[in-house]
């Protein structure tokens, strides 16, 4: 016999509604249902490790179900992992470029004693902003 969507939720550490969640979104495959019950194959916990493993790593639901069912079956989860994982890569570097940029800004570059919002207005020095 199957495992209750209950039995699921507590072996994976899920809630039973993320179990739901990520069967209607398409990460986890319809159960069977015997009296509207949902009756998970025992292998399901292994396809849950796989979606938590990439939800961890930064990959989105979308990422994720790409990974799972977005390449043709010649492809191998490997290279499925190795694409998504080299553009998320490019992604983070870009992230990383953004949030150190920030947090220059906000340690360094507002030394401002004004009084007056009018003043910093007035004193405040260019920034190197593009357009964007």
């Amino acid at each position: 016999m199957g495992l209750l969507i209950g039995e699921v939720a507590r072996r994976a550490g899920l809630s039973t509604s993320a179990l739901r969640y990520y069967e209607r979104v398409g990460l986890l495959p319809p159960p069977a249902r015997i009296s509207k019950r949902r009756i998970y194959d025992a292998k399901v916990l292994g396809r849950i490790r796989i979606v938590l493993l990439a939800l961890d790593a930064g990959f989105t639901v979308k990422e994720t179900k790409t990974f799972l069912s977005g390449y043709p079956l010649t492809t191998t989860p490997a290279e499925r992992w190795r694409a998504l994982a080299t553009k998320k890569l490019a992604e983070m570097d870009a992230q990383l470029t953004r949030l150190s940029q920030m947090k220059s800004i906000l340690n360094e570059s507002f030394h401002c004693r004004c009084l007056r919002i009018e003043d910093c207005e007035k004193y405040m020095p260019p920034t190197n902003r593009v357009a964007q």
